[in-house]
Parts: structure tokens; sequence; C-alpha cells
């Protein structure tokens, strides 16, 4: 993705993952072989491998830069996470650090991390090990967790169950511990500097506090979706709810609503799992709504 630029605030995409192929009804479960063969020309190749049933995904954070504070968006899988359950995630040695370094910036710069929700995927940088210790990674750092997806991760964690394939252990208690979260509601103000560019609004059903985060600036407007839409065949068929949905009833109208709000509109959609370039709009096309990738 090329940096999308909103007046003096910049926006970057910084990948762990580049592609990872998965099967398509993996990922969302009531996908039917009606819905790929509706939908597979405009899918292809970039959001599904054309010829099979496998679709394309993308493990990426957002870095936003503005003149005052570096804010990092959803901080992925993390590095040497035990999650046997997810092959794909277990025990990772990626560069994300190293291209976080790319960017000109040291996890010493970064002001603000900011988690659409509490999902193992979206957490996993939050901390690394140091000495046998998870450790906050971005050790200046306000962390941003939704007050109600905490309060109910943490609840099933205090009932002795095994939250989000561990990483509410590793990745977010460790972080509270240090003093660095901050729980939030949506609408509340993320940085008083950034009161009329950033918000959060709540957008539950994949989690229960699952936010958007929005932006504007430039005279430009972006959502920072996070997982209300894992892939782009769910534009057209909002129905589509992946596996890992809290409340699919609720996820469903999510969507549809975030869906309805974007189509046609001038608002840059930064999704959480769309595989690169990644930043784009959701458009009408005969036969239905359908997703762009941005030109710029």
């Amino acid at each position: 993705m090329k940096p999308q630029v909103f007046g003096a605030i910049e926006v970057h995409k910084l990948v762990e993952i580049e592609r990872l192929a998965v099967d398509a009804t993996w990922l969302l479960p009531n996908v039917t072989p009606e819905h790929l063969a509706e939908h597979r020309e405009w899918l292809a190749p970039q959001h599904m491998e054309p010829g099979s049933d496998t679709f394309y995904l993308s493990f990426h954070s957002y870095v936003i830069r503005t003149p005052t504070l570096n804010i990092l968006v959803d901080t992925c899988n993390g590095n040497h996470k035990e999650r046997p359950s997810m092959p794909a995630w277990h025990r990772l040695e990626t560069p994300y650090l190293e291209r976080l370094q790319a960017l000109g910036l040291a996890p010493e710069d970064i002001d603000i991390v900011m988690c659409t929700h509490l999902h193992a995927d979206h957490v996993g940088w939050n901390t690394r090990l140091d000495d046998g210790r998870w450790v906050p990674t971005f050790p200046k750092a306000r962390y941003i967790f939704s007050r109600a997806d905490f309060a109910h991760f943490d609840a099933m964690h205090r009932a002795g169950r095994e939250v989000n394939r561990g990483s509410f252990v590793d990745s977010v208690l460790p972080v509270v511990e240090h003093g660095q979260a901050v729980m939030v509601d949506p609408g509340d103000v993320v940085d008083a500097d950034l009161s009329d560019n950033v918000w959060l609004e709540g957008a539950p059903g994949h989690s229960p506090g699952n936010v958007n985060i929005f932006l504007k600036a430039g005279g430009r407007r972006a959502c920072l979706c996070g997982d209300v839409l894992h892939h782009a065949i769910q534009c057209a068929a909002p129905e589509l709810s992946n596996f890992a949905d809290f409340d699919s009833a609720q996820g469903k109208a999510t969507r549809a609503k975030l869906i309805e709000r974007c189509a046609d509109s001038d608002i840059l959609m930064l999704t959480g799992h769309f595989p690169d370039p990644t930043a784009g709009r959701i458009v009408s096309r005969a036969g239905g709504l359908r997703f762009q990738f941005a030109d710029d």
C-alpha cells in the first residue's frame, strides 16, 4: 500500500505476514459454492486464487503519523508467541520491528497503540519476550483497549479459561500490569490533539467491544475497520460471518451498516486483512457492491 496522505497526517501499512492462503469455508463458514461462483470473477486473482476456493489474507498494522504523535493500529501476531492451535501464527520470527525501523521509527517512538479488538492477531506485538518475560514492546506508548472487550475476556481469564489462544495472558495483561493500558468506550477522546481527526465508533459483533477507527483530515476520510470485514466478498455479501465472531447476527448488522455508510462515498477503507494494495473503496457495480482498490 502506498502511504495515504490526509493533510498533515500520513498512514503507512506495516506488514507482518504479506499473504496467507486459507480455505474460504475456514474463514467464512457460511460461504456457499453459489457465493464463490457469483463473485469469483472480480475477486480473483488479488483476493482469491484463480480456479480454487482459496482466499488470501494479509496480517498488517497501520502507522498513523501526525505532526505530534506516532500511532500504531492493531499489532498482528507477534514473535515467539505460543499458538499451537493456529500453526500460521505459532512461534513466528518475522522482521516486523525492522520494517517499523524502515519507516523511520523505533519502538520508543510510538506514542499510542490502538487495538480495534483484543483477538490474538491484533494484539501480538503489544509485547515482546525479554529474559523470559513478556514486556510492552512500545515502552512509552499508551495502549488503547476497548473497555467492553477487556471486561469480557478478563472475566473468561478469571474463570480459568484460555482466552484468545493465550494472547490475553501474553499480549494484553502485561500491558495492564505495566500501567500502560487505557480502557475506552466508543466516543471517548483518544488524544486531545486528535479530537477532530481520529475517533472511535462502536462496531460490536466480531468481539463484544470491537471498534472502528475513523480518520478525517485534509479533506479526506478513512475508516480503519479491523475485522468488521475480513474479506472483500463480504462487501457484496455481508451475511457471511467469520468463524471467530462473538455474535454473528450482531456482526452481520454492524457490517451491513458500515457498508451502507461507506458505499459510493469518499471514505477510504483501510482494512485489517485485505492483501496488498489493501486500501480501497466500496463501490456499486453491475450485480451489486464490490471492493475496489485505491489508485493512489
